[in-house]
């Protein structure tokens, strides 16, 4: 372990077996299937031709950090298509998805057949840039744009995300990490968002896979809930306490403001900059930590954290599971107790 976070590379069967027509043993497979990260994002409480600037922005200073190759990024979906290899001509149309320009501007203007069509894919917009098919090396950028309504459906958000590998934390430092979230956050009309240590989960776990989950238990500061793929319903919600933590209205109005908060956080490590009148990023440390249960690391200012934020904090998501079955929590397959007490890491 070096002296931010814990090294995660777990490797396994993701498709079944290949059959050799040679009639050998048939092999599995192994790849990657979950990894450290660090993960920025930011929740829009905003349909696509409001925050279209912003996203804009956001998306030229990742790409700008990270370059454009074939151990980045390397490659896009959009919308519906079958995903392309980024070229000149693939840029020109990505600039162009972005714009804010829309034929429409509600869904209720559109004909039956086509809401049906939008409403069963769940977006108006999507982007995703990463480094190709099958790649798991850690970079990828994600936009989803909720479906414009006239009146928008309960906690519905526009979603952008972007990951880095940790390699890229210990290659440049924490300090440009930080310089990247804060420039995507800058032109960006977020409700919260935060950045810092996740795990990137490119398959669900196994049954058998009991002893990553806990490992991954330990580490507090290792945030899990990409794997429960609940955001576009995060609404005004704080989806838990990261390294960089970024609050706007409402929860930073119902907190008082930027000098209430400031005041009622005492860690030595904790720092609250203010964006603008607001908007606020607050910090927990000069780097991203994950702790240790099992060494007494809590993560004393994160804790802080959570007890001043907790009022505004993500409830735990419903598993529908058969009646018979007791329900499992996200691609992680965490039992109950393990979901809550996770859930929970920082109040309890």
């Amino acid at each position: 372990m070096n002296s931010y976070f814990p090294r995660i590379r777990h490797r396994g069967r993701r498709h079944g077996y290949v059959k050799l027509w040679s009639g050998e043993t048939p092999r599995f497979p192994r790849e990657l299937l979950a990894r450290d990260v660090i993960r920025i994002a930011f929740y829009l409480p905003h349909d696509h031709p409001e925050i279209a600037a912003g996203v804009s922005h956001a998306v030229e200073s990742y790409m700008r950090a990270v370059g454009q190759g074939p151990r980045t990024i390397n490659h896009s979906f959009t919308n519906d298509d079958e995903g392309d290899t980024l070229t000149e001509e693939r840029w020109r149309s990505i600039r162009r998805l972005l714009l804010p320009e829309r034929p429409f501007r509600f869904i209720e203007e559109l004909s039956e057949a086509t809401v049906y069509r939008l409403e069963k894919r769940g977006y108006a917009t999507l982007l995703i840039l990463d480094g190709g098919f099958s790649s798991s090396n850690g970079y990828e950028l994600y936009y989803r744009a909720r479906l414009p309504r006239r009146i928008p459906a309960p906690n519905s958000v526009s979603l952008l995300t972007a990951t880095l590998p940790t390699e890229y934390l210990v290659r440049h430092g924490p300090s440009r990490v930080r310089e990247l979230a804060l420039e995507m956050a800058s032109q960006l009309r977020f409700a919260t968002g935060h950045a810092g240590l996740a795990l990137h989960l490119y398959w669900s776990l196994r049954a058998s896979d009991s002893a990553l989950r806990a490992q991954l238990l330990r580490y507090p500061g290792l945030d899990l809930r990409p794997a429960w793929l609940y955001a576009h319903w995060m609404g005004s919600r704080v989806d838990g306490i990261h390294w960089l933590n970024f609050l706007a209205q409402p929860v930073l109005g119902q907190l008082g403001g930027a000098a209430a908060l400031r005041a009622r956080l005492r860690s030595p490590e904790t720092t609250v900059h203010a964006l603008d009148e607001e908007r606020v990023v607050v910090s927990l440390g000069e780097g991203p930590e994950a702790g240790d249960l099992s060494a007494g690391q809590t993560l004393p200012a994160y804790r802080e954290l959570a007890r001043v934020l907790e009022p505004w904090l993500e409830p735990l998501p419903p598993e529908d599971t058969g009646p018979e079955e007791p329900p499992l929590y996200s691609r992680l397959n965490l039992n109950e107790d393990e979901a809550r007490r996770w859930w929970r890491r920082f109040l309890d």
